[in-house]
């Protein structure tokens, strides 16, 4: 999974000395090509992307060294422009769901063909593939994600198979492109590597189930959806709350388990994250079945910024 210590990537931009900008962006030391200023570009382009759209997500990346953190808004925001394509810009455009699908297709076929070139015409996906390629990652991770995006135009309730289908290909194998960027230069075990990938996944997955639970109302009246099997939104009660965030409760001790062997550089980024959901979860318990139905839950700001000196100084996060 991992590079070796030391190992230089695989990236076409390897062939030229780098330092990284403030803002995580690829800076060269000396001339640079016309190909190192457009990935600059790129990479300027994806860093945009996550500062307009994420609050929680995007405060926790600004705790990663910048190195880290540039690989981070380059896997962020290709994930942001297929959601828009299946959940939002696209049918405010007046995309039908054939012609999203097709957009879709149009994106997934893109991103492969730039994770093997190592350049694309689109912005976004250039900067994502260059994350790929100097990380270490491929189709493994990216057909999982776009079949579950495609998912998204064609089913509004699922089975457990589905679900957990879904769940993998939309969140988890978000973490394990995240897991990868983390570990670039950094050897672990065979067996911390094996942890290390339960807890990148637990942590994907109950970070998509939670905002299923908070968006439940949402998305069954502006979408049709129901994500979690078995569930009535119509009928949701308490004994389907409860059931919903202990599983819940069960993915975040995997993936607080697996915390402390994550490079510390990028740990307290991890940790806040962690933080924030379980702070979601503890929320989203003390909330009666019927108000989640109707009001968003959410972290107040000021627990968010006491949650974010903790991880600063430190401090590992609690069950």
């Amino acid at each position: 999974m991992a590079q070796q210590e030391g190992s230089t990537g695989t990236g076409m931009g390897a062939h030229m000395p780098q330092q990284v900008g403030h803002n995580g962006v690829v800076e060269t030391n000396g001339s640079s090509t016309r190909f190192d200023l457009y990935t600059r570009v790129c990479e300027q382009a994806a860093a945009v992307v996550i500062q307009q759209y994420s609050t929680s997500f995007g405060a926790a990346t600004r705790l990663l060294p910048v190195a880290v953190r540039r690989h981070i808004s380059n896997i962020y925001a290709l994930v942001r422009v297929a959601d828009e394509v299946v959940d939002g810009a696209s049918a405010d455009a007046g995309l039908t769901p054939a012609l999203a699908g097709r957009a879709l297709d149009d994106l997934e076929a893109q991103t492969e063909e730039a994770i093997g070139s190592g350049y694309s015409t689109n912005p976004i996906v250039h900067a994502f593939a260059t994350t790929a390629r100097e990380v270490g990652f491929g189709a493994d991770l990216t057909r999982p994600f776009f079949a579950s995006m495609r998912a998204d135009l064609t089913e509004v309730v699922h089975d457990p198979d589905s679900f957990s289908a879904y769940v993998y290909g939309s969140a988890e194998v978000i973490g394990l492109m995240c897991l990868e960027a983390f570990l670039v230069g950094h050897d672990r075990s065979e067996q911390q590597l094996v942890e290390l990938t339960a807890g990148a996944r637990a942590l994907g997955a109950a970070f998509q189930k939670i905002n299923f639970l908070r968006d439940l109302g949402d998305d069954y009246e502006a979408l049709g959806r129901s994500y979690f099997p078995a569930v009535s939104v119509e009928g949701f009660t308490e004994a389907d709350k409860s059931a919903i965030l202990d599983d819940i409760d069960s993915d975040l001790r995997v993936s607080l388990a697996s915390l402390p062997l994550l490079p510390p550089q990028s740990r307290r980024a991890v940790c806040l994250a962690q933080s924030l959901f379980t702070e979601l979860a503890r929320r989203l318990r003390s909330t009666p079945a019927s108000e989640i139905v109707q009001v968003r839950v959410s972290v107040p700001t000021a627990v968010k910024a006491r949650l974010v000196a903790q991880a600063m100084a430190g401090r590992m996060p609690r069950a």
